[in-house]
């Protein structure tokens, strides 16, 4: 029970991660706010996850050897959440939280099963094309459907939802890699936290942070890095040990409808019938891929907070 509470929680703080970004002062850009996003959560993150990892490794007598290989796709995933965060913000800026959101997320179990298929040459379950089907569908008519008395969705922002899937996809493989190779799962969020925190670093003299000065700012970016990046993958990291693959997924559905909830009443978002009616076919495919379309071997849901 505690498990399904923690994964439970975990999606839901990163299903506030639109809203908390909408809802920030004037002067902020998607870069800017998922460069410090990156930068607070990742730095934290790293802290907790290594702290936890050291623990599990004096319980295990064998450790997989730190070489080329697995730094490198550890720093793989830290470069992949870097860049999913100004995607993700952009495509929230441009079409909204609700839409963008469902469209990152909705595309992401996708993106990541045909990498699967495309590494492994493993073909997929007959449940997980219908699934893909169904939240390709979902995709589409919210491209075209979009808020109520809009001509339909921004195509830079659906780009950069769909972008931001992309990255999960590539994170959620890697991470299977490094998981069969032995590597517990602390680590490797610790070391995807490090590494995307280093990657944020890189980039703040090129950014303007006047907006960090504003209250509302400050607020925003330490909620954004200790709670919906450090806090929330902690939990879900832990959570994720003791259930299988499909209940963690069928409860990170708790992210999309938190962002949804959120826009349509926080920020009062109004969606068109089209749109709508993709919601709800999009649900419905990534309900499907929950229950009966991920086996044991595919890659462990990790979820991309927004």
């Amino acid at each position: 029970m505690l498990s399904v509470l923690a994964v439970l929680a975990a999606a839901l703080l990163f299903g506030t991660t639109g809203t908390s970004q909408a809802l920030g002062p004037e002067g902020t850009t998607p870069l800017s706010v998922g460069v410090m996003r990156m930068v607070i959560g990742g730095t934290v993150l790293a802290a907790i996850a290594f702290t936890l990892a050291a623990r599990y490794r004096r319980n295990q007598p064998h450790s997989p050897r730190l070489g080329i290989r697995p730094l490198l796709l550890m720093a793989t995933t830290g470069v992949c959440l870097a860049v999913y965060q100004p995607l993700f913000f952009l495509g929230t800026e441009r079409n909204g939280v609700a839409v963008s959101t469902v469209i990152a997320l909705g595309s992401a179990p996708v993106l990541a099963g045909l990498l699967e298929w495309a590494l492994t040459r493993r073909l997929p379950s007959g449940t997980w094309m219908g699934a893909t089907a169904l939240a390709t569908v979902g995709v589409v008519l919210l491209g075209f459907g979009g808020s109520a008395g809009s001509g339909g969705t921004d195509p830079v922002g659906v780009a950069g939802a769909i972008g931001a899937g992309a990255s999960f996809a590539v994170i959620a493989n890697v991470q299977r890699r490094l998981l069969d190779d032995g590597w517990d799962a602390f680590t490797v969020v610790g070391a995807m936290g490090a590494s995307a925190a280093v990657v944020g670093a890189l980039a703040l003299p090129l950014l303007d942070l006047s907006w960090l000065a504003d209250p509302r700012g400050l607020a925003m970016a330490l909620w954004l890095g200790l709670a919906t990046v450090a806090v929330a993958y902690v939990l879900f990291t832990w959570g994720l040990q003791g259930l299988s693959a499909a209940t963690a997924a069928t409860l990170t559905l708790g992210e999309p409808l938190t962002a949804s909830l959120l826009g349509l009443t926080v920020l009062g978002e109004d969606l068109s019938v089209l749109a709508t009616t993709g919601l709800v076919v999009l649900a419905a495919g990534l309900a499907l891929l929950a229950w009966g379309g991920r086996r044991p071997r595919d890659p462990a849901p990790f979820s991309v907070e927004g």
